[in-house]
């Protein structure tokens, strides 16, 4: 690999992250269209529209990569709205800038419900900022469909029967990551870095289900409000660890890489899915190296990072998925790289369409949630969801996969687990749904 030949200081990675940070912005389609006989069943829908709201982080620590998230969904509601809308109606949606911190969540949160009046709060994205918001949405019983976090905080169908999460959890991730580590790097010293979080947290919990205790020789936090990681990556070199497994958002797995970089270290790295879309990574640790004066490839330094997939690879050029999805941001989203945070937030637009369509002509809240949990299609993921009336989880499993030359390749199969200590992580055995021809649940 190509190493920096300058250090990083620590402000020129803050300076990095507020230039990668993006402006302000909200989306939504029109309220034309035919009605289809459709009626104003419930707050935000009218004859014509339905209106969701969610809070993003636009700009802030965790925009880079993430703020291209809901211009995503957007895209695919412009879609679904040129082709018919939801049983005649356009979906609107309004999402407001949190900057990730959770202050701010609950004031987007307030106007959004009391305000703005929207149906559902769809997608809000973040661990600490939406745990903010959670109880004052279920108390206000609006929908919370889709939560952009793997918390397994979003399964407590009795406290918060309105949340649903939607991505792999933590725990499950941790689980998959950690059988594949215990397989591969058997005897290796492991080194944990992770956000001091519900986030990180959930993560640690799934590794220490799978990676034998006695090879983790050191357990390292971060929170996002300080991007000074120098002693905690000094403190993972001291302790010898051969493999650094990390529950990060992309700036600080491009800060871990580059701080290890500059103190002379560079173990395996094994990185969240959050953390680690190749495209969002490439492009921080090529901007926070030019801040600091040095010429480097991005697409060098995520040279063999480990990861895992719930989605579909940006690479398989065979999937009917990524070619509908890469169609529709083509036309709607281009100005955005098509990578990773793209092809979520477009998947989870689909899911949140289907459940739309499930819940009725003239849906109420309550139908929404009901048809969430009487299950859904497996859509564009690639194993079944959780959803029930008891279980609020979203995906339950995902493959691993090695960033090679900029692009996520699988390798092996898909796996599937619980959330249990004693859960058995398996290969999943049935198939990835095939993606519909008109691009329509």
């Amino acid at each position: 690999m190509n190493r920096p030949s300058r250090l990083l200081p620590a402000t020129a990675a803050a300076a990095a992250i507020a230039l990668a940070a993006a402006g302000c912005g909200s989306g939504g389609g029109s309220s034309g269209g035919s009605s289809g006989g459709a009626a104003a069943s419930a707050p935000g829908i009218t004859a014509h529209q339905i209106l969701i709201g969610s809070h993003q982080p636009l700009t802030g620590p965790a925009a880079p990569g993430y703020s291209e998230i809901a211009p995503a969904s957007n895209a695919y509601f412009q879609y679904v709205n040129a082709h018919g809308g939801v049983n005649g109606r356009k979906i609107k949606y309004t999402y407001l800038d949190d900057g990730y911190d959770p202050s701010k969540t609950v004031s987007d949160v307030h106007q959004l419900i009391l305000q703005d009046n929207v149906y559902a709060i769809f997608d809000g994205l973040g661990t600490p900022t939406h745990l903010a918001a959670v109880s004052f949405i279920n108390s206000s019983k609006v929908p919370d469909p889709f939560v952009a976090s793997g918390c397994d905080c979003w399964n407590q169908p009795t406290k918060n029967p309105e949340t649903f999460g939607w991505q792999l959890d933590y725990i499950r991730e941790g689980k998959i990551l950690g059988a594949y580590i215990k397989k591969h790097f058997a005897g290796k010293k492991i080194g944990y870095f992770y956000q001091n979080d519900e986030f990180g947290q959930d993560g640690v919990k799934g590794l220490d289900m799978e990676i034998p205790h006695s090879q983790v020789v050191s357990r390292q936090t971060y929170v996002p409000t300080n991007v000074n990681v120098g002693p905690a990556v000094a403190a993972l070199k001291a302790s010898g660890a051969q493999v650094v497994v990390s529950f990060t958002i992309p700036a600080f797995t491009a800060l871990l890489k580059l701080t290890s970089l500059k103190l002379g270290y560079n173990p395996q790295l094994a990185v969240s899915n959050v953390g680690s879309d190749p495209i969002t990574l490439a492009g921080l640790l090529q901007a926070f190296a030019k801040k600091a004066h040095t010429k480097v490839s991005g697409n060098a330094l995520t040279q063999g990072i480990i990861t895992d997939g719930y989605l579909p690879s940006l690479g398989d050029t065979s999937s009917g998925w990524i070619s509908l999805f890469k169609k529709i941001h083509d036309q709607y989203d281009a100005k955005a790289p098509f990578d990773g945070n793209v092809l979520y937030g477009e998947a989870v637009a689909y899911t949140f369409v289907q459940a739309m369509l499930k819940a009725g002509k003239n849906p109420t809240r309550a139908d929404l949630v009901n048809a969430i949990n009487a299950g859904l299609p497996q859509g564009p993921a690639v194993a079944p969801y959780a959803f029930s009336a008891t279980d609020h989880a979203g995906v339950t499993g995902a493959y691993v996969g090695t960033i090679k030359q900029g692009v996520l390749v699988k390798q092996g199969p898909v796996y599937t687990t619980d959330t249990s200590p004693g859960g058995a992580v398996s290969v999943y055995s049935g198939s990835e749904q095939t993606a519909p021809a008109n691009g329509m649940p």
